[in-house]
């Protein structure tokens, strides 16, 4: 049972990351430019990735997530601010 909570607590992890990833563009771009300092800040916040996550997650391209963040409703988007005002 213990494994079993383990697979669904990483799993979980990798959801709410991947849609981190796709819906707040400062967290995209910061991932996108150097990845392992954000998944350290995801990961002391209490989060669970496994290094084959983290391996599989690094090996995207840059472009997969760009491309399908586009896909995403903009009402569901979360605005990079500081990247407006400027």
């Amino acid at each position: 049972m213990t494994g079993e909570r383990v697979v669904r607590v990483a799993q979980r992890s990798v959801e709410i990351l991947v849609g981190k990833l796709l819906t707040d563009e400062a967290f995209r771009e910061a991932f996108l430019m150097d990845p392992s300092p954000v998944l350290q800040v995801f990961r002391d916040a209490g989060h669970e990735l496994t290094k084959l996550e983290i391996a599989a997650l690094l090996a995207a391209p840059a472009e997969f997530w760009k491309d399908v963040a586009k896909e995403i409703d903009p009402r569901l988007q979360k605005a990079n601010l500081a990247k407006e005002k400027t």
